[in-house]
């Protein structure tokens, strides 16, 4: 059985390095769909390692603490991307003149 095992810790470095270069390159070009691209996928990856620990047979159990680990950093990375896509999503909004989706954290990125 494959698993893409994200609490190897090189694998979660270059994961954190890929994640805070593309947060910065969509705040610098002012674009959140960069962002919201990067929270989708970790989505899709926080879905695999549910339905690879639901669907786990017998002979796999032994595997069962690493990807309790994988979820727990997958719902880290899902948190960093969600507040990372509203951020930027402001920074577009105020750039362009329009109304950000959510405004509810305003005094948050005045501190920011």
């Amino acid at each position: 059985m494959f698993i893409f095992d994200i609490s190897n810790p090189l694998t979660l470095i270059l994961m954190l390095v890929a994640t805070v270069l593309l947060i910065f390159l969509s705040q610098e070009i002012k674009k959140s769909y960069i962002t919201a691209i990067t929270l989708f996928v970790y989505l899709v990856i926080l879905v695999v390692h549910v339905t690879q620990i639901a669907t786990l047979s017998e002979e796999f159990r032994y595997m069962i603490t690493t990807l309790s680990r994988c979820i727990a950093i997958d719902f880290v990375f899902v948190l960093i991307t969600f507040f990372s896509y509203l951020w930027v999503d402001d920074i577009e909004a105020k750039a362009s003149g329009k109304k950000s989706i959510d405004n509810s954290l305003d005094w948050f990125w005045k501190k920011v």
